[in-house]
């Protein structure tokens, strides 16, 4: 292990990680519920009555006309919980950020200050995007009081996990992220991406929507305007105080790590929907298109609508990636972290006074409900889900003689620390898994030994075997399992990573960097 890298993982995991005890939390990953590996932290305050707050909706940014969008990282003290205030990590100050909305073709550029206490760096998640733009894990963006100005540090600062790497563009407190938005309408995300340190920075608010629209998506007639609901889910816990309980080893964040016992993940017992806990939203009789993100950090979500004993359906018309070719018809719907999924839910037979409520399957307690709908009022409804949304790439295209590759997932150490590891090693910014030849489609295929949702940066590809879920950028792996992907990166060239996308298993190694040339 290079000393750059891990030098302090040791501190990290402390010394469980060399015991018995350590292994045996890594190895049987204790649930709340079956189906979930991670680990609950609960609340220390009362918890609000589910359904009892309104759904907020967030504010949308849009690019001037100079296609330029201005977010500041600050801290701020906000009602989540009715009569608590909690600080928040927030992009304007807010959590979840502020929604995104940029189209396809129009470049953007967005700019970030960073007025935290602490380095961080931006994601966009599902982005097509350049290198020097994707979030690199140590191109870390400085506190405004870490900086120089002249992109140093203060004293103190420099033996942070991230800085001494050699291949690290280390900026002062503001800093220009470019995307070219060369890709069709779908439903992104941004987060924080630190090295080291992304589990307790999304935790603590660092999360918001991206949505991508184009022309052809606009021509479909779908549900639109206050009927598409951007919806993102994320389960939280909170300390006696009201601020938000996540089990670090140092709040300060200089230090990384968390406690033993959440190694394999950390749920929260307290289900948000865009910041707010076991919202209703009030709707009309009618369709809705809604938009779903999976933001937790390790909780798998397995959603159903209930209206009252009769299962209504979700129909699914995107993935990650965007549209499907074709709507699909679905009871349920399964979203690990970092999973989103389009869909439109029809309320028309329903009458005035009807209500629906999310429920989660594989919840425990609180966490399995999620949000309720309450049908208002009769609406009048001039969309559509047409037969036909989108071409999707067919698999016949991928040449018999793709390249294959192997990636494991797995529990591994350093002879001295338990951590997760990609092929038995952790993550090494310096070194490359693999060199990809640009435009030029791979095989990969995945093992898991446990739930692991597997993220690939730059570009969204095709699961083989499987039922069409259309272009994926994460996939959910269960126990055991192995499945291939489809990858082929196109445009740009530079240094990318995959890794799991369970934030605590990402912030103990389980993170890989793969070259496009």
């Amino acid at each position: 292990m290079s000393e750059f890298t891990r030098r302090e993982f040791g501190r990290f995991v402390l010394a469980a990680a060399v015991t018995g005890a350590a292994g045996a939390t890594l190895g049987g990953c204790a649930a709340d519920v079956a189906g979930t590996s991670a680990t609950l932290v609960p609340s220390r305050l009362p918890l609000p009555k589910p359904f009892s707050v309104p759904l907020p909706k967030a504010s949308v940014l849009r690019p001037d006309r100079a296609g330029r969008i201005l977010i500041t990282q600050r801290v701020a003290d906000l009602q989540i919980l009715p009569g608590v205030r909690t600080p928040v990590w927030g992009y304007d100050g807010t959590f979840p950020g502020p929604t995104i909305e940029t189209r396809s073709g129009s470049p953007v550029t967005i700019t970030h200050t960073n007025a935290l206490p602490v380095p961080t760096v931006t994601h966009l998640h599902g982005g097509h995007t350049p290198a020097d733009s994707d979030g690199w894990p140590t191109d870390l963006l400085l506190p405004q009081r870490m900086s120089d100005g002249n992109g140093g540090t203060h004293a103190g600062h420099t033996g942070m996990t991230g800085m001494a790497d050699p291949e690290a563009r280390l900026r002062t407190s503001t800093r220009e992220y470019r995307y070219p938005m060369d890709q069709p309408a779908a439903t992104l995300w941004y987060h924080d991406h630190r090295m080291d340190f992304t589990g307790p920075a999304v935790w603590r608010g660092l999360a918001g929507m991206h949505l991508v629209r184009d022309d052809h998506e606009d021509s479909l007639s779908l549900p639109r305007d206050e009927r598409e609901l951007p919806l993102l889910i994320a389960d939280r816990s909170f300390d006696a105080d009201g601020s938000f309980r996540y089990p670090s080893v140092d709040p300060t964040l200089q230090r990384p790590g968390v406690a033993d016992e959440w190694m394999s993940g950390v749920l929260g017992d307290v289900m948000l929907v865009n910041g707010a806990p076991w919202p209703v939203a009030e709707v009309d009789a009618a369709r809705y298109r809604l938009r779903i993100l999976n933001a937790g950090n390790a909780r798998r979500l397995s959603l159903t609508l209930d209206a009252d004993g009769t299962r209504l359906p979700f129909v699914q018309i995107g993935s990650d990636g965007g549209l499907l070719a074709a709507p699909r018809e679905r009871g349920e719907i399964t979203l690990a972290p970092g999973e989103r999924i389009d869909a439109v839910v029809d309320f028309a037979a329903l009458p005035p006074g009807r209500q629906v409520t999310m429920r989660n399957g594989i919840g425990g307690g609180g966490t399995a409900l999620v949000m309720r709908f309450a049908v208002a009022r009769r609406g009048r409804d001039d969309s559509r889900v047409p037969a036909r949304l989108a071409e999707r790439p067919p698999a016949r295209d991928i040449p018999a003689g793709a390249p294959r590759r192997n990636f494991l997932f797995a529990r591994g150490s350093d002879g001295r620390t338990a951590m997760w590891t990609i092929n038995g090693e952790p993550f090494r910014p310096q070194r490359a898994v693999a060199t990809i030849q640009r435009d030029r489609t791979e095989i990969w295929r995945l093992t898991s030994n446990v739930h692991h949702p597997v993220h690939v940066h730059l570009d969204p590809f095709l699961v083989l075997g499987r039922e069409d879920d259309g272009l994926k950028d994460t996939v959910d792996m269960l126990p055991g399992e192995t499945l291939e992907i489809a990858v082929r990166f196109s445009d740009y060239v530079g240094r990318y990573v995959l890794h799991c996308h369970n934030l605590e298993h990402e912030d103990m190694a389980m993170m890989a960097r793969f070259d496009v040339r």
